[in-house]
């Protein structure tokens, strides 16, 4: 097009006049009431009606999956809890807190080729120690293979689990604390192993605190210790 038939530059402006400005508060008022209505579906709405759902068709589980003894809540299926005595089986190694505390669930947040996590430092057992623990405490030899989730600790650090290969690993323990035969203990190891969730979601898998429990209940609670 010649120069002289473009359009002047105050007709291009008329055209398109410029947008105006949003105010401020056309701006926060959306999203004040976006973050109330969000906040109230899902920190209000959503829970009570999982609760509305869940508490009658799933009262149990809704309920925490508590453990009971002599009518005395002693843990839940899904928390994790320490057990050190050698007439017991030993979960999984925590980072949760101190330990297996319920209220500062987390891992150790260190990647596996942190030195730390493998060496350990002083307020901190790493893989090589727990190992040489769980052999010591086991009778296993010093170059025994022993199963991952014997020496490294859970993202929540309270896995209520472990794998049917620690706990056979621990059963010779378990029977010579107790004085009995290590088939006794196998059966009920066997008995308590569970499957992989739908059959198909995850590796088997032994519940400590019920297996423990089912060792009490067959063959007497453990006297206390001296």
């Amino acid at each position: 097009m010649p120069d002289s038939q473009e359009p002047e530059e105050s007709t291009v402006r008329g055209a398109f006049p410029p947008a105006p400005q949003a105010k401020l508060s056309d701006q926060t008022r959306p999203a004040i009431l976006s973050v109330l209505v969000l906040t109230f579906l899902t920190g209000c709405i959503f829970p009570l009606l999982l609760f509305a759902i869940g508490r009658p068709l799933f009262p149990r589980q809704a309920g925490g999956s508590l453990l009971t003894r002599g009518g005395i809540v002693i843990g839940s299926q899904l928390i994790g809890q320490e057990f050190t005595r050698p007439e017991y089986f030993e979960p999984r190694p925590s980072a949760a807190g101190n330990g297996y505390d319920a209220t500062a669930s987390g891992g150790t947040n260190l990647s596996p080729n942190n030195p730390k996590l493998r060496n350990g430092a002083p307020d901190f057992p790493g893989i090589r120690q727990l190992a040489d623990q769980y052999r010591r405490r086991n009778g296993l030899a010093r170059d025994a293979e022993i199963p991952i989730d014997a020496v490294t600790r859970s993202a929540s650090g309270l896995d209520p689990d472990i794998s049917p290969e620690n706990a056979a690993l621990q059963t010779p323990r378990v029977a010579r604390a107790r004085a009995v035969d290590q088939e006794v203990i196998r059966r009920l190891v066997a008995d308590h192993t569970q499957g992989p969730q739908l059959g198909l979601l995850g590796n088997p898998r032994v519940p400590v605190l019920e297996l423990n429990l089912a060792l009490d209940q067959a063959l007497g609670p453990a006297p206390p210790p001296r």
